[in-house]
């Protein structure tokens, strides 16, 4: 199927023509009826109580970020997104905040002080809705700026010092990823201790503010020893992290996930994150300009390919849940130009290419999106896009709210987004 056309709700026809047309057979795949439910309790969250949120989960990036920290303190319309996110009804707000190289934020009262003043005002409408923030695959020599708690020497068993992180210690012996991404910030090896420290310290002021769920970045990147023990070292950051949870979570539990393009981390059958999060890796539809498409085994997507076995909340499944984003990276140096062999869309990161693309087609796709994930593999989901840096595009910024007064740079989606979790 060259163009993708649909118009209001998926027809069968269209369905089973894309999925003839990319090799995955001609049998319509309806996900598995689960009973929606957003209660848990007790560290433990049932299947369906994930599926629930997956289904409607929405990427909302910086939502819960101080004015100041990003694009020169420049993130307007936080007033109609809580609009938005109520209208459609979501319940899961991806990467609401974060804090890429700028680990000063935990010493600023500000940064987690006004976040939870914005949690508490979504939970005042909603208790129910979840905020994910972000921990990511960097740390810089900034990270001297913060005093290490003696609560987070406790929780690793360590003896307490009065001392500041130290970024030296953060970084793989054999040099791997050092200055990867700067001068002075680097890739943190996880398998260090102090890197192990430092997500720890991170993931627990996070659920502080009424956070109940932390996604990792590229934690396979992060587990680079060659001498082995990522995944171990995984391991105890996580277990620690739940334990915090436990005690001072919102609800006794966080949910973790990371980029995992294996599928899923797991140690004995354990499977050590809740669910996985990757890119949606669009396939460029060569001759249909700018058209895009889904298919399983372009390049690494992620579908029909999470592996399986224990969850953290104690059930069992033989490919565990994802949700799949449109994610941003940056612009090519061919824009505008196809290249099968490589990630970006057309020459631009996905959500920066999905932006640029008319209402109607980005209305469109989604709708198409939804459809080909749930029948090609029911355990993956899509993470809406609601607001997403971009780049090459006007104002840098893709924003899912309807145009209005309150939002001039809204381009559109929030009805579809309504519509598709309302099917």
């Amino acid at each position: 199927m060259k163009k993708m056309i649909v118009k209001g709700f998926i027809l069968a026809a269209v369905l089973l023509g894309a999925c003839s047309k990319s090799g995955e057979g001609t049998v319509s795949k309806t996900r598995p009826h689960f009973e929606r439910n957003y209660t848990f309790s007790d560290g433990n969250v049932p299947r369906n109580v994930l599926e629930s949120y997956l289904s409607r989960a929405i990427l909302q990036a910086e939502y819960l970020n101080t004015e100041g920290f990003y694009n020169d303190g420049v993130y307007p319309y936080k007033a109609d997104d809580f609009r938005m996110l109520k209208e459609v009804g979501a319940k899961f707000i991806g990467r609401a905040i974060y804090s890429w190289d700028i680990p000063e934020a935990f010493v600023n009262p500000a940064f987690l002080a006004n976040a939870k003043e914005r949690v508490e005002q979504m939970h005042a409408y909603d208790p129910e809705v979840i905020f994910q923030a972000c921990l990511f695959e960097i740390v810089s020599t900034k990270v001297a700026q913060i005093p290490v708690p003696d609560w987070v020497f406790e929780a690793f068993d360590l003896p307490v010092e009065v001392r500041n992180f130290d970024y030296t210690q953060m970084l793989n012996e054999e040099g791997k990823f050092i200055n990867h991404w700067r001068e002075g910030a680097s890739v943190p090896d996880i398998t260090r201790i102090e890197s192990q420290l430092f997500f720890y310290f991170m993931a627990a002021s996070y659920i502080d503010i009424g956070i109940e769920a932390l996604h990792f970045g590229q934690v396979e990147l992060m587990a680079m020893n060659s001498n082995g023990g990522g995944p171990e070292a995984w391991d105890t950051v996580l277990k620690n992290v739940r334990e915090y949870a436990q005690a001072h979570a919102r609800r006794g539990t966080v949910l973790c996930d990371g980029h995992m393009g294996s599928g899923g981390m797991v140690i004995d059958g354990r499977l050590l994150f809740d669910f996985v999060s990757f890119p949606m890796r669009i396939k460029e539809i060569i001759g249909d300009p700018q058209k895009g498409e889904l298919k399983k085994f372009h390049l690494d997507a992620i579908y029909g390919r999470t592996k399986g076995g224990i969850t953290p909340s104690g059930w069992s499944c033989d490919q565990v849940p994802y949700i799949v984003e449109l994610d941003n990276f940056g612009i090519s140096d061919h824009p505008g130009t196809p290249n099968l062999n490589d990630h970006f869309v057309w020459g631009f990161d996905e959500i920066s290419w999905f932006a640029k693309q008319p209402e109607a087609y980005r209305n469109e796709f989604l709708q198409y999106a939804d459809g080909w994930i749930e029948r090609v593999d029911p355990n993956g989901f899509i993470q809406m896009p609601g607001s997403r840096v971009t780049t090459g595009t006007e104002g840098n910024r893709y924003r899912a709210n309807a145009p209005s007064d309150s939002c001039p740079l809204g381009m559109g989606q929030e009805q579809i987004i309504k519509t598709i979790w309302n099917q």
